[in-house]
C-alpha cells in the first residue's frame, strides 16, 4: 500500500546510477530516486524517500537552471513535515524502531517548531520565512530539550541531466 503511495513520485524521479557535477557539486534538473529506495522497506529510509522525493518536487516546481540548487523555506519545511508524518506512519506499523533523529523531529513537532528548526539549521538569507517563525523562541526551548542534537539531512536519489 505505501509503495502505491510512492508510485506518483516514481514516475517523476526515473532510476539512473550516473550522477553529474557542475562545479563540484552534484546538479542537475531531474531528481533520480536511488534504485535501493524502491525495493527495501526499512523504515527509515523509506522515511527519508519520503523528504528526498518531497524536496525534489518542490525544488522541480520553482524551477531555474538548475533546480538541484533550489534552496526555498517552503520546500525545506514541506519536506520536512512529510518525512515526520511517514516517520510516524512507520513508528504505527513497526512498533519497535527507532531513529534518534527522526524521534527527535517528532519531539520538535510536537512542541510547535518544526518551521523554526527548518530555518534555523537549513536556513538561507534569502528564504522569506513567514514572521510567526519565532527562531529566538527555539533557541530557548532547544537548550533545554535538544543538547546534543545534530541536524541531518539524507538524500535518497541524486541530481542529473536529462539526456535528450
Amino acid at each position: 500500500m505505501r509503495n502505491l503511495l510512492l508510485l506518483p513520485f516514481l514516475l517523476l524521479a526515473a532510476c539512473n546510477s550516473e550522477i553529474y557535477t557542475r562545479d563540484g557539486v552534484t546538479d542537475g534538473d531531474t531528481f533520480y530516486l536511488a534504485p535501493h529506495a524502491v525495493m527495501d522497506n526499512d523504515p527509515v529510509l523509506q522515511s527519508w524517500v519520503a523528504y528526498s522525493l518531497m524536496k525534489s518536487t518542490c525544488q522541480l516546481d520553482i524551477g531555474g537552471e538548475i533546480p538541484a540548487r533550489v534552496s526555498d523555506y517552503s520546500c525545506e519545511f514541506t519536506a520536512r513535515q512529510h518525512l515526520v508524518d511517514t516517520w510516524q506512519d512507520q513508528r504505527r506499523e513497526h512498533a519497535d524502531i527507532a531513529d534518534p533523529y527522526l524521534d527527535d523531529l517528532v519531539v520538535i513537532r510536537e512542541a510547535g517548531y518544526l518551521d523554526e528548526y527548518a530555518v534555523r539549521y537549513f536556513g538561507r538569507k534569502h528564504w522569506q520565512v513567514p514572521v510567526e517563525v519565532q527562531v529566538d523562541d527555539f533557541r530557548h526551548w532547544k537548550k533545554k530539550h535538544l543538547r546534543h542534537h545534530k541536524p541531518q539531512t539524507r538524500i535518497i536519489g541524486s541530481w542529473g541531466y536529462r539526456n535528450f
